[in-house]
């Protein structure tokens, strides 16, 4: 079972929730896609350490065969080509290895090289096997790298997919295939305008969900009264707890230091089995 933890903002709970939901399992795999910058693995710190790279095809003009017609610029969407001093210029940056230049030059004067983006690191942390993806800095999308990951997993275990914040393409490219999705929201207003960013998302890609409100209080609580609004199931409902925000600050994973919060991540992913498998 694929299990997608996600939210509007970064430092909503996201990885507090996907790290000990893993770790509160017999037997899981923890997949970082938030693959500009991962930390999951500062928590799991993982040994074993075996680590591929991710190598995207970039275009390469042969000069002698370009006659400037600049259809491969006209196509190109992302501007990672132009024509300067009578050549054709790629800007890596920015290109998103389509192919589309390739294809369509009439000269065949473009060409495929090979170039890497980042790379996937697989360790092994107690019952969890940690896999993470890092992006090179300056890259424009880390799409590829989160394909890839998401790719060589199979079905047997339970994968919890810790996706980047927001609603961007890479959020989209984390929970496409996944058969449930938590959305984590601070009980802020903020929290709440941000938790509606990622309801939409879910609702447009037809997937199961419910809420996960981290921080709560008994105080007025504008996430709370979103879910209530739109109907959304509350699985869980972490404290305001301040054993558990030093815990996470120091990057340390709670199920494994405390019984209480083993039995709140354990009871989480027993209610997340009883929605995709009731």
């Amino acid at each position: 079972m694929k299990i997608a933890v996600l939210s509007g903002k970064g430092g909503a709970g996201k990885t507090l929730v996907a790290v000990n939901m893993a770790a509160a399992s017999k037997n899981a795999v923890y997949i970082d896609c938030d693959v500009e910058e991962p930390n999951g693995h500062l928590f799991f710190k993982p040994e074993g350490l075996y680590t591929q790279n991710v190598v995207v095809k970039t275009p390469e003009l042969n000069p002698s065969k370009c006659n400037g017609c600049r259809k491969c610029i006209d196509f190109c969407r992302f501007n990672a080509l132009a024509y300067i001093g009578e050549k054709i210029k790629v800007f890596d940056e920015v290109c998103h290895s389509c192919g589309g230049c390739i294809l369509l030059c009439p000269q065949k004067a473009m060409l495929e090289r090979d170039r890497v983006i980042g790379r996937i690191e697989t360790g092994i942390s107690h019952n969890v096997k940690v896999i993470t993806g890092i992006l090179n800095t300056g890259e424009a999308s880390g799409v590829p790298i989160i394909r890839r990951m998401l790719d060589s997993i199979s079905e047997e275990d339970t994968f919890i997919i810790d996706c980047p914040p927001g609603s961007a393409c890479v959020v989209m490219e984390s929970i496409k295939d996944a058969d449930f999705c938590i959305l984590v929201a601070e009980s802020t207003i903020f929290g709440a305008h941000n938790l509606a960013m990622v309801y939409e998302l879910v609702g447009l890609f037809d997937k199961p969900f419910a809420a996960v409100l981290n921080k709560y209080t008994d105080d007025d609580n504008p996430s709370e009264l979103f879910c209530s609004k739109k109907h959304i199931p509350v699985l869980a409902k972490i404290p305001f707890d301040k054993e558990l925000g030093e815990l996470n600050s120091n990057a340390i994973i709670a199920v494994r230091e405390k019984r209480e919060y083993k039995l709140l991540f354990e009871e989480l992913l027993a209610k997340v089995y009883q929605e995709v498998r009731p």
